[in-house]
């Protein structure tokens, strides 16, 4: 029987603590692939790993503080605690990402029943308890149990899938409840004595006073700030929270006479603290975007920020800090035992703290997305390496232990062990671990800029200048780039005068400044990089090369006074700038390329009985093969040719994330749905997300796109997909197809990927294509053709995404019986709205317009299927469907 609160190994105890944090781990190297990935590691540190912890320890600490040990029986209940909890956690980790609400259901009342049950078994040993010191630390344990039921409940709620105001405040109100309340008091109560012992030093006289003073501040607070969310006022949420800050500092006073009397000087105490630290910034953070957010929708994007502060910066570091000194302890076997354990917890202590908090500071600082992306993985491998760090102590204080038995079983005692707070230990904030730890982060930096240079504004420089005498001089010119224009607009100087920019952006999306072949960092809104163009020597134009930009206005002259200006104005690397490539209006014969490019599944998913659909669409540049052999750097949703298909019914609830992992700005609108667009439909920079809320109210075929400007650029580059609503009443099919007609405007006839450049904007606003596709790929149905059979029903929906083209779908040798365009039959089994019959040839669309046909193949053989628009098919709007006998 495993007995968690004993001394000694528990299998309850250890190993589901040791299952969630490594889950998390593993989550976070592959959140890329997986759905819902910053939900699932927040909730595997929070509600796994953190509830699991205190579950345990604060039924420990109840039982030393009130002098009250378990019996065989309330150990076996505790078990069944842990289980039950440990349960209902996965079930909702399952039922969450999948929208298996029963499953969630299920899981959050396996949590709220464990927590429950803990606070009433705490309630029962404080009633039977004699009075003693420290008490209260263990009324804080039952106001936290009971947030944990509140919490648990709002979660359970939440999952059901409500509409707007609701969907922004649910998820507010329940973080608040778990993390205030569950977490927080949690902490606080055990801190109380945990603090000073962890410092190896007396306890405050005051801290219990300090301790019982603030508990009606924090529990008062955290009513006003859940209350505050469920009613929908943001500033009484956010005055709660205030109102929560000022309690910890009431707290904190009983904390400050330890620390300075002993300062830390272990890997524990010292990631308590800075877990601690994070705690009051995660909270004031959250406290301003509740009090000063203009709507719901705002807050709940917004929160994923401090949310991720409190997870990373104090779940984690306040849970391993806590374990590092509770685990050896516990084990028991005296000093030298624990210190066997906890020597292992320390190693390298202080370069994992550095480590840690320092590439979390460095995905939370607007630094180019390469050196997030190393700065984080730095701090996921040194808050990893706690977990062999945790089997190695425990086995290490389980050897000593053994050991020290034997010692006592032989002819001569063992010597007489000194208390823990007589040994010297040494620290870990050495020399060697501070300078190793700056170290890292500096590579972690030096390889994040080295990956992508330019986004870190490190650039060469001088290609704009001629063989010209340098002057000595440097002309120094502040820009700002606001309304897609410089301002100001042009610099004069001398030939041979050396030029610097410091470049500001003052507009709301990213823009960057080319100057000859120096190129400056892209900078989001509000921020500002120096660019040093080198030495000039003749007159050039600079300009932004985020596409679209420079021809929308964003140019800025260079002009040399005192010299003639040198004809056409220097441009980038041949192959990159947009007015030196070559443009192809027809690219390639398909059947003379050796390659066969890959092709979306057109097959259209059947509909799910879901009626609330959950989609990530995360915003990547990317080379794709765009006709058979050539390749162009395309802007996807989620990396394919066009974006996925959302297939659904009428009164279905759409719930989209848009996370922009591109170099720009980049914003999604779903016609799908009838929305004010100023808010969900507005351009995100790099790194940032948002979430697109709406409700099919109308059937048909939907577009949707990109709509940052230039609109016809973002769409042309790939930024489309579809949205299906079916009428009521659609009858089913055999077969069931869908494609989406758009444009390719190629800036060169790119033979690799290496080689691919991105969408010519001049050809995409002139609206000559160099093809023209189904699903994203010329001719790809030609080699890899749809399929049928004889007298099957098959349904072609068609969307016409644009961006200037019309499209007049149709197929050789078959009749349409079927036509449905913009939401309206035009044609129904062969009868049109005035019951007359007839048949139909092409299913004609404008750009942004859709519909379906059906026909029956009368006999077998390769059917081609193409645009009508004959120079679009031969642009490669054209495929083949095959029916078979």
């Amino acid at each position: 029987m495993s007995r968690p609160n004993a001394r000694g190994r528990s299998r309850l105890r250890d190993l589901p603590l040791l299952g969630w944090l490594a889950a998390a781990a593993v989550v976070a190297i592959a959140h890329r692939w997986l759905p819902d990935a910053n939900w699932l590691m927040l909730h595997m540190v929070l509600l796994g790993a953190l509830t699991h912890s205190i579950i345990v320890w604060s039924f420990h600490f109840a039982q030393t503080l009130l002098r009250s040990p378990a019996s065989p029986r309330d150990a076996r209940w505790q078990t069944t605690r842990l289980g039950l909890v440990t349960g209902g956690a996965a079930a909702v980790l399952v039922g969450v990402p999948t929208d298996w609400w029963l499953l969630t259901l299920a899981g959050g009342l396996a949590v709220a029943t464990a927590a429950g049950w803990h606070g009433l078994v705490l309630w029962r040993m404080l009633r039977k308890a004699l009075p003693a010191r420290f008490q209260v630390t263990v009324r804080y344990y039952l106001w936290a149990a009971a947030s944990l039921v509140l919490g648990a409940g709002l979660g359970v709620t939440l999952a059901w899938g409500w509409p707007d105001p609701w969907h922004g405040r649910l998820p507010v109100a329940h973080a608040l409840a778990n993390v205030l309340g569950w977490v927080g008091l949690t902490l606080t109560g055990t801190l109380l004595t945990l603090w000073p012992t962890m410092l190896r030093t007396r306890l405050d006289p005051t801290a219990e006073r300090w301790t019982r003073q603030a508990l009606p501040v924090l529990t008062s607070a955290i009513a006003v700030a859940v209350g505050g969310a469920l009613v929908g006022i943001g500033l009484i949420a956010g005055l709660g929270v205030l109102a929560y800050l000022s309690g910890l500092l009431l707290w904190g006073r009983g904390l400050w006479h330890p620390l300075r009397k002993s300062p830390p000087r272990e890997f524990g105490p010292a990631s308590v603290a800075v877990g601690l630290l994070w705690m009051v910034f995660g909270l004031t953070w959250a406290g301003w975007l509740l009090a000063t957010a203009p709507d719901w929708q705002v807050v709940r994007e917004g929160f994923i920020w401090p949310a991720a502060v409190l997870g990373a910066g104090f779940g984690v570091q306040v849970l391993t800090g806590a374990l590092s000194y509770m685990l050896p302890s516990v084990l028991g076997g005296g000093p030298s035992v624990v210190r066997a354990g906890q020597a292992w917890f320390n190693r390298a202590g202080a370069f994992r703290l550095i480590a840690i908090n320092g590439g979390l500071v460095l995905w939370l600082m607007p630094t180019p997305s390469w050196v997030k992306v190393t700065g984080s993985l730095l701090a996921l491998f040194a808050a990893a390496s706690f977990l062999p760090l945790m089997v190695l102590g425990v086995r290490a204080s389980v050897a000593a232990r053994k050991l020290l038995v034997a010692s006592r079983d032989g002819a001569e005692a063992a010597p007489a062990q000194p208390r823990p707070d007589q040994v010297d230990r040494p620290s870990i904030f050495t020399a060697g671990q501070l300078i190793a730890g700056l170290t890292a982060l500096a590579t972690a930096v030096v390889i994040g800029v080295g990956v992508d240079p330019a986004a870190a504004g490190a650039t060469g420089t001088a290609a704009a200048a001629v063989a010209v005498q340098p002057t000595g001089e440097v002309v120094r010119v502040e820009v700002t780039a606001i309304g897609m224009r410089y301002t100001p607009s042009e610099v004069h100087l001398n030939a041979g005068d050396r030029l610097v920019v410091d470049l500001i952006n003052g507009d709301t999306t990213t823009h960057d400044l080319v100057i000859g072949s120096a190129r400056s960092a892209r900078i989001g809104p509000g921020a500002r990089t120096e660019l040093d163009a080198g030495v000039i020597g003749t007159s050039t134009k600079g300009y932004c090369s985020v596409a679209g930009h420079r021809q929308m206005g964003m140019t800025f002259e260079v002009i040399v006074d005192n010299a003639p200006a040198a004809g056409p104005a220097a441009s980038p690397t041949p192959g990159t700038d947009p007015h030196q490539m070559e443009h192809s209006p027809n690219g390639p014969d398909a059947s003379t390329s050796p390659t066969t490019p890959d092709v979306v599944d057109p097959v259209l998913a059947p509909l799910s009985d879901d009626r609330e659909h959950h989609l990530t669409l995360t915003v990547q540049e990317t080379p794709l093969e765009v006709a058979p052999g050539v390749w162009q750097r395309r802007w996807t949703y989620n990396g394919a040719s066009v974006g996925p298909t959302l297939h659904g019914r009428i009164g279905d609830i759409f719930v989209i994330t848009l996370v922009n992992d591109g170099s720009m700005g980049h914003s999604i609108d779903f016609h799908a749905g009838a929305l004010a667009p100023d808010k969900p439909m507005r351009t995100i920079e790099p790194g940032e997300r948002l979430t697109y809320r709406f409700t099919a109210t109308k059937a048909g075929i939907w577009m949707y796109h990109c709509s940052t400007m230039p609109m016809s650029a973002h769409i042309a580059a790939g930024m489309t997909g579809a949205v299906v609503i079916e009428p009521e009443g659609l009858p089913q099919v055999d077969r069931s197809y869908l494609l989406v007609q758009s444009e390719v405007y190629l800036q060169n006839r790119a033979p690799d990927a290496a080689s691919a450049a991105e969408v010519d904007v001049d050809a995409a606003a002139g609206g000559e294509p160099s093809y023209v596709v189904f699903n994203g790929v010329a001719n790809g149905y030609d080699t890899q053709p749809l399929t049928a059979r004889v007298g099957e029903r098959v349904r072609f929906w068609v969307l016409d995404a644009g961006p200037n083209r019309p499209s007049s779908f149709h197929i050789v040798g078959a009749q349409f019986d079927t036509v449905l365009s913009e939401g309206s039959y035009l044609l129904k089994h062969g009868r049109d709205p005035f019951g007359d019959r007839g048949g139909a040839q092409a299913l004609g669309l404008q750009p942004a317009q859709g519909g379906f046909v059906e026909t029956v193949f009368p006999e077998a053989g390769r059917y081609p299927m193409v645009t009508h628009v004959m120079a679009d098919a031969e642009r490669g709007a054209h495929g083949y469907v095959q029916v078979s006998p």
